[in-house]
């Protein structure tokens, strides 16, 4: 008796651990990262309000006074410059938990390039406001030349000092650097040089520019970079600088890549154009990208994230190996609200990954299951990570068109993923939470209202509202919804929303920024051209061998870029010529789209994986290798949707039925060869006919499709008369908490 009450003990203890782990709050909680300030007292108020006034701005530019097209991007790109520079440090603070000393001043060395680069960006100002109140207050066309020569080149001067300051010197969390405010100012001062000369620019840049017009867009682009590599990393910014590289080196290298060059003026101006920098990516992330990103935090404010996840533990949480299949739901949900694949790991591997640890998966595979969910959260509709509105604007096709084109592949992507983890979880004897420590479902269901701003963003989109309009009336509708909880948005939320989503759009707007220049690269050289006829001739050979090498080039242009940018640039590079290859241009852009997203768990470059990783506590390449593995059956599908177009909704509803159906049980068949398990443990030589069902269902042709399902219900028999269903390892349950354990 004693004993049955021990256990009784032990197991209430092992469920009032997992419950205590079961803490959901934090899920819409702001993500802070390794070099981003927590300024105190006036400087905390200051970023608090221009990140209000920015994403109110958009709001009331986009809805009520619309302006002239190269102004508002220029002005949103300036903002978002301003900000980022004051908001994040050029390098990591060396106390990541009180974010650097508390106290500051600076010190001697810091004295003399301080007082240089004050000097310098003090008189750039003063020249600048002469300048526009020469233009804008006298009404005259412009200023004597040498005004804007002097400040041009103080302003690049100025920003030289700051950037070698920045890296040089400690940073402070608490402080703003002086370094960081002249970069601000820079940024300012190029956005006022842009607006004021707006109209000879538009007709001379990379044309036949001027000195100034050449100082502040080499300033305004190098600006961008820095940005970019303090909120994404070296990756993008190693890349730009490679096409930019290209641009100047062309003469001197060999076949397809050779072109005349050209002069450093005429480049960087033209960069600064709407062929570059302000052109489609900048486009979108002036309009829906920041929009959605308001309507991310108003839906984070209001603790719909939290009601997401809850109701994926709700659903998959008493099913074998429960909270990774929670991660794959969660993630789905959460992806509609995040714009990044890592970030996704972060909001939602922070409570997942744990769990799944102490279920009994290894914290390699929790991190890794994670981080192959929170990728698929990139490709779900109505939202799409934003690359959806990129692909938009590139191609023409209307967005309600390609939202409901990718619900199949969606579907695909997280049904790949859902299996590789069911079948781990029967390989090694995986169980569920137990219901004690899951939220009740009829209490979730108390809550389904909460879906409610998804639901009519989605219906006001298939109603032919615009994107701006069922963005907006969603926006609403989230904080109409959040009256009906104890999450009420009142003017102090919704003013605390406005400064988390212009905290949440500085990285996607940097490197959309950043994204332009090489989409201005590719254009100004023709290098895009060159790839598609280098792509013409592969399929000469093989259109398979073409397809493939598209594949490659697109996870490589891809790896270590959010999303967004990662689609950008493959679209620019590669779409065009499997477009010459007569392949439709909706399947062509979602072929690339797909790898530029899975690139986020493909090794040597898996941000997703790493931060999986960090939070799991593993080892960051083994991680990424785990991740690929678990994705593995996914990156069958855009060759799928390549050969069966029904897939992507563009054919009749028979055909699409049988492609789908097909294509569900193709990814069933190469999950199980992956994973080795096909109804119990399958040997080498079940998984080598498994591998070769899978593959012969790809094409979407009826007699493949027959081979394949009769190979894999001939697998079936033999398998559930020979193989075993015992599990590798005996299941592991929750560990007791501390406390029990001591007692």
């Amino acid at each position: 008796m004693a004993r049955e009450d021990n256990d009784t003990h032990k197991e209430d203890a092992s469920k009032s651990d997992v419950a205590e782990t079961l803490n959901v709050e934090k899920i819409d909680d702001e993500v802070v990262v390794a070099n981003e300030r927590d300024p105190k007292s006036w400087r905390g108020w200051f970023i608090f309000t221009a990140c209000v006034a920015y994403a109110a701005f958009h709001l009331i530019t986009l809805n009520i006074f619309p302006m002239e097209t190269w102004s508002f991007r220029i002005t949103h790109v300036a903002g978002a410059l301003v900000i980022g520079f004051i908001l994040m440090a050029a390098r990591k603070f060396q106390d990541t938990e009180t974010g650097g000393n508390v106290g500051w001043s600076p010190s001697k060395l810091e004295l003399l390039p301080g007082i240089v680069g004050g000097l310098l960006i003090l008189g750039a100002t003063l020249l600048s406001l002469y300048a526009a109140h020469i233009v804008v207050i006298q009404g005259q066309m412009a200023p004597p030349p040498w005004v804007w020569e002097y400040a041009s080149i103080g302003t690049f001067a100025a920003f030289i000092v700051a950037i070698l300051s920045s890296w040089a010197f400690k940073p402070q969390a608490q402080y703003f650097g002086w370094y960081d405010v002249i970069l601000a100012i820079c940024s300012v001062l190029v956005c006022v040089y842009l607006l004021i000369n707006l109209a000879a620019l538009q007709s001379r840049a990379g044309v036949m520019p001027t000195p100034p017009d050449f100082w502040i867009s080499l300033t305004g682009i190098l600006l961008i970079m820095e940005l970019t590599r303090r909120v994404a990393g070296m990756p993008l910014v190693v890349i730009a600088l490679v096409f930019i590289a290209y641009s100047f080196l062309g003469p001197y290298l060999p076949g397809i890549l050779e072109h005349s060059g050209y002069r450093a003026a005429r480049f960087f101006t033209y960069i600064y154009t709407d062929n570059g920098i302000l052109g489609p990516t900048v486009a979108v992330s002036s309009t829906y990208i920041i929009l959605f990103i308001i309507f991310a935090a108003f839906l984070q404010e209001s603790r719909v994230g939290e009601y997401f996840v809850n109701f994926a533990f709700a659903v998959a949480g008493r099913t074998r190996g429960g909270p990774a299949k929670v991660a794959v739901f969660s993630s789905g949900l959460m992806g509609m609200i995040n714009g990044t694949s890592a970030g996704n790991v972060v909001a939602t591997g922070s409570l997942t990954i744990p769990l799944m640890k102490r279920v009994g998966y290894r914290s390699q595979s929790a991190a890794s299951i994670e981080a192959a969910a929170s990728t698929g959260g990139q490709i779900m509709p109505p939202i799409m990570g934003a690359g959806a509105f990129i692909m938009a604007e590139i191609t023409g096709i209307k967005y309600t068109e390609l939202m409901m084109s990718a619900i199949i592949p969606a579907i695909l992507y997280f049904a790949a993923v859902f299996l590789m983890v069911d079948f781990e979880a029967q390989k090694l004897g995986m169980r569920g939470l137990p219901s004690s420590a899951l939220p009740r479902m009829e209490e979730i269901l108390k809550k389904v209202f909460l879906f409610i701003p998804i639901i009519i963003l989605i219906y006001t989109l298939l109603s032919g509202y615009s994107v701006i309009r069922a963005g907006t009336m969603s926006l609403i509708a989230a904080v109409v919804v959040s009256w009906l909880t104890q999450h009420r948005m009142g003017p102090v939320r919704i003013i605390s929303a406005l400064n988390r989503a212009s905290r949440m759009a500085i990285q996607l707007i940097a490197v959309c920024a950043c994204a332009g220049i090489i989409v201005g690269v590719i254009g100004l050289t023709g290098v895009g051209l060159r790839f598609s006829s280098m792509l013409l001739q592969l399929a000469d050979t093989s259109q398979l061998l073409a397809l493939a090498f598209a594949m490659v080039i697109s996870i490589i242009l891809g790896m270590g870029m959010p999303t967004t940018a990662a689609y950008a640039v493959a679209a620019s590079v590669i779409a065009p010529g499997l477009i010459r290859l007569g392949i439709d241009p909706l399947t062509a852009h979602f072929f690339v789209f797909y790898y530029a997203v899975i690139s986020a768990i493909t090794p040597p470059v898996a941000l997703a994986a790493y931060a999986g990783a960090a939070i799991a506590g593993s080892d960051p390449m083994r991680t990424s290798v785990t991740a690929f593995k678990f994705g593995l059956a996914a990156f069958i599908v855009p060759y799928m949707f390549f050969y069966a177009p029904g897939l992507l909704l563009q054919a009749e509803w028979p055909e699409i039925t049988q492609n789908m159906v097909t294509a569900l049980v193709g990814i069933f068949l190469l999950a199980s060869a992956v994973q080795a398990w096909y109804f119990g443990h399958a040997r080498i030589y079940v998984r080598i006919p498994l591998l070769i069902a899978a593959i012969s269902m790809i094409s979407g042709g009826t007699y493949t499709d027959i081979f394949g399902i009769a190979l894999g219900i001939g697998l079936f028999f033999w398998q559930k008369r020979f193989a075993s269903t015992e599990p590798l390892e005996q299941p592991k349950q929750p560990a007791p908490p501390p406390s029990q354990q001591q007692a």
